[in-house]
């Protein structure tokens, strides 16, 4: 993935790519151009993550049960489409320094 696909942000609904920047502020109502879906929702933000509970990496932030509703979340960060990959990759170097000689 090169740098520029990496910053790029992407609709969660449609898979286009949209003319934001990571971490950009977005306003509550904006929608996506392509669909029409919110683009400030949980499926959209930084710490949006299936797997985690309540599916969201910030642990204060409130529970918000409707993820591709606009929200007000004081956390939300728009992602790019790297930043799993860069959270992904810190992880695994923070577990392999623990097993250096």
């Amino acid at each position: 993935m090169n740098e520029e696909s990496k910053n790029q942000i992407i609709c969660y609904s449609c898979n286009k790519a949209l003319e934001h920047d990571p971490g950009e502020k977005v306003f509550r109502n904006e929608e996506c151009p392509h669909c029409q879906t919110y683009i400030r929702c949980c499926r959209m933000c930084k710490f949006y993550d299936p797997s985690s509970y309540n599916e969201c990496k910030e642990p204060v932030a409130e529970r918000i049960l409707e993820k591709e509703k606009p929200t007000f979340c004081e956390f939300f960060k728009l992602a790019g489409s790297g930043d799993h990959e860069d959270d992904k990759n810190s992880l695994l170097d923070a577990a392999n320094s623990l097993f250096k000689d």
